[in-house]
């Protein structure tokens, strides 16, 4: 690591400042009119302009190379081009009009292209997208997202589920580095705020080839809001308020760019009450969240760096029963109190027609888990003052000073990205690189669910990007260890050898097609191999396996899309063999009064998609009828159902799109969710019935002191319709799903 960061400060130091400028024009291709505002972005040098009023623009201090660049703007087709700088002349860009919502470029991917140009199917959601529909928090938001779902502990708590598979099995990607929160439990949230995350991609499917271990179920890639450009500085100010937990969250953020230098800051504060059902409100569903994120980078023609902190801090109640109907805020006992920092840096070094970039990461996290019985001795513990503690119209404010944790978990993680991006020649783009993980778990409270450890990840990969004249290729390698060492125990080791081939063509006019083949493999994690304890959270008391092995997997993905002026279609249909798959097994025993429960290994498989269309007919583009259907199906080899498998979902919207001189990026909808019942569960768990929701919204912007205020009303499940959703773990109690909310929110900037 030494020899990597001293290689970057040796060139660093040694760069030469060019001074390439490029200039252009942009029209309207179907009438050569000069486009104002229209977005000009560099990804790979993160720098962007935008035209003036007659369509020019200009962006100096630009290096050497070869790179891409964006062309994009609302009610056009976002264009690329792969630019050779210095340029010999000034360009001309003309943008066809378009109803298809603009699309960015995929940062998830090694290779940075636009999602028609990525042989990887990968779906792409922005933030404020989500927001729109009323979305609580952020895992609750990725449900929106075409195969994403997420298993649940009430409003505070999820954890996203990508065609089926979750926990260990999908990573979780924030800053550009793994975030590393012990995802192990089922009751374990994302433990990252949506304040300061610009978009969201999703690979589903297996992704070890880029992420290593973990990644064999996909990849929830969070990407981090954008600094500022060149010269420019600005802030916002935003709150929404929810109807159904009494609660809000609010932000505050300031960016600003200025001769090489970046900054940017943002904070936030969350409070709901418990949430609220047709019948009841879901007693110690309350939480409490405080992000703060903060970054600064640097550049110059042929170097950049940036350094981004995002420390989190939340207090989760866990329900258990439903008990006293209060709209307090302040948790009740059990409950979590988690703190979560993320340090990253991100460089690249930019040469002649290559690049090296570094990514680093540390992620540090504190995890404390509070039970009534390890309250302080003066208090009561029995039912009736448990009742009446519940009925007080003040919670009592726990402190943890004089609470002690029954569990306490450090994680602390260092992780580093080295990538080359060799040359290109010919029709080849190349990547080669090596990742790796130094991550240490120490216990501190009274109990202890998984013991002392340190695991060591390394790994080395090269992938390659072909242009042929009617297809793109993209195929890889990688080769992975893992060792676990646990304190005075046990010491494993694991090594997996991945591969992944892709294509994508037009069979047809409008017509692509894309099928990738792709192994991915998960090592066991430490709760799999050690656990010897109650976790609480799921009370069952768990026993690891010590002679698990790896899961290793083979999936086929097939899509095909179809698009045109006024008419999109897409199927996605995937098969996915899991050799090895790890799960839980009751064995009929109970430790004070908690069901035992294995980790069991066998061979498992699932098979699904994700089908739908898009309709926006001509002449009246501000309509838009969007219809999407999704299924996931999992077996163990036996024929037995796999566990926590989402039911089947049919989502229908209608959307229309409006602008007054007043008014601006106006809109509203109406959508109605079904989700099917539920049948092919797994031999632990009960059926689920079916249910649909009905969720409208509207929302714009406008001028208020000549600054831009942007609008949001929507409400969820406006039929306050009683339902339980399948990936819920109040299920078992028969506990419904949240009610009838209102989203009332806001954003000004100033």
């Amino acid at each position: 690591m030494r020899i990597f960061l001293s290689a970057l400060l040796f060139l660093a130091i040694s760069s030469i400042y060019a001074q390439n400028t490029i200039n252009g024009v942009i029209l309207d291709a179907s009438n050569n009119d000069k486009l104002a505002f229209v977005n000009i972005y560099f990804p790979d040098l993160e720098k962007g302009s935008t035209t003036d009023n007659d369509g020019h623009f200009s962006i100096d201090n630009l290096p050497s190379g070869s790179y891409n660049i964006l062309f994009s703007m609302i009610g056009y087709e976002t264009q690329s081009l792969k630019l050779t700088i210095p340029s010999t002349s000034d360009i001309e860009i003309k943008l066809a009009p378009s109803a298809i919502e603009m699309q960015s470029i995929i940062i998830s991917t090694p290779f940075h292209k636009l999602q028609r140009d990525n042989v990887m199917k990968v779906e792409q959601q922005s933030i404020k997208d989500l927001k729109t529909k009323g979305a609580i928090t952020l895992a609750d938001g990725i449900t929106n997202i075409a195969g994403v779902e997420s298993v649940t502990t009430g409003v505070s708590i999820g954890k996203p589920v990508i065609r089926g598979l979750s926990s260990n099995r999908v990573l979780v990607y924030a800053q550009g580095v793994r975030l590393e929160n012990q995802q192990f439990g089922d009751e374990h949230g994302l433990g990252v705020n949506d304040a300061g995350i610009e978009s969201v991609e999703v690979i589903k499917g297996p992704a070890s080839l880029l992420y290593g271990s973990d990644a064999l179920g996909g990849v929830l890639y969070l990407n981090p809001e954008r600094f500022a450009q060149e010269g420019t500085s600005f802030g916002d100010f935003g709150a929404n308020y929810f109807s159904n937990t009494q609660g809000f969250n609010t932000n505050l953020g300031f960016k600003t760019s200025e001769n090489n230098w970046k900054f940017l800051f943002r904070g936030s504060l969350a409070e709901h009450a418990d949430y609220n059902t047709e019948d009841y409100r879901v007693t110690n569903t309350r939480f409490r969240e405080q992000d703060f994120k903060a970054g600064i980078g640097y550049q110059i023609s042929k170097f950049k760096t940036e350094f981004r902190y995002n420390v989190n801090h939340s207090k989760l109640g866990i329900p258990e029963e439903i008990g006293a109907q209060t709209t307090n805020k302040t948790p009740l006992l059990p409950y979590q109190d988690i703190t979560n920092h993320i340090l990253s840096s991100k460089s690249t070094v930019f040469f002649n027609d290559s690049r090296l970039d570094i990514n680093l990461g540390y992620i540090y996290n504190d995890r404390k888990e509070f039970e009534e019985e390890h309250d302080h001795e003066d208090e009561e513990h029995d039912d009736e003052a448990h009742e009446e503690h519940e009925d007080d119209d003040h919670d009592e404010d726990h402190d943890d000073e004089i609470l002690e944790a029954a569990l306490h978990m450090k994680l602390k993680t260092a992780n580093y990205d080295v990538k080359y991006s060799l040359p290109q020649i010919g029709k080849f783009e190349t990547i080669v690189g090596v990742q790796g993980m130094h991550q240490t778990n120490s216990n501190y409270g009274e109990e202890q669910l998984i013991p002392d450890a340190t695991t060591n990840d390394f790994g080395i990969l090269g992938t390659s990007h072909i242009h042929f004249d009617k297809a793109d290729v993209q195929i890889g390698a990688r080769f992975d260890t893992r060792n676990i060492d646990v304190l005075n125990g046990l010491n494993k080791n694991f090594e997996s050898f991945n591969g992944a081939l892709g294509v994508k063509t037009d069979i047809a006019n409008n017509l692509t097609t894309r099928v990738n083949f792709a192994t991915g493999f998960r090592a066991p994690n430490l709760s799999e191999l050690t656990s010897e304890g109650s976790h609480e959270g799921t009370n069952r008391y768990e026993i690891g396996n010590e002679s698990l092995k790896s899961e290793q997997n083979f999936q086929v993905d097939l899509s095909l899309e179809f698009q045109n002026e006024h008419l999109e279609l897409f199927a996605n249909g995937f098969y996915n063999n899991i050799n090895n798959y790890i799960f839980l097994s009751p064995d009929g025993n109970f430790v004070n009064d908690d069901p035992v429960f294995l980790y069991l290994q066998d061979d498992a498989y699932l098979y699904g998609g994700e089908f739908g269309f898009h309709l926006h007919p001509h002449p009246i583009d501000w309509l838009h009828f969007e219809s999407s259907f999704e299924m996931v199906t999992g077996k163990l080899d036996d024929d037995t159902y796999l566990p926590l498998i989402p039911a089947n979902t049919l989502t229908n919207m209608v959307r229309i799109e409006f602008e007054k001189n007043w008014f601006q990026d106006g809109y509203a909808f109406i959508k109605l969710l079904t989700a099917f019942d539920q049948n092919n569960n797994g031999e632990f768990e009960t059926q689920t019935d079916g249910y649909s929701l009905l969720s409208a919204g509207f929302g714009g912007s406008f001028k208020v002191l000549n600054k831009e205020l942007q609008v949001i009303v929507s409400g969820n499940n406006l039929t306050n319709k009683a339902y339980i959703n399948h990936l819920s773990r109040l299920k078992p109690d028969n506990i419904y799903n949240i009610g009838r909310n209102i989203n009332l929110g806001f954003t000004y900037k100033i």
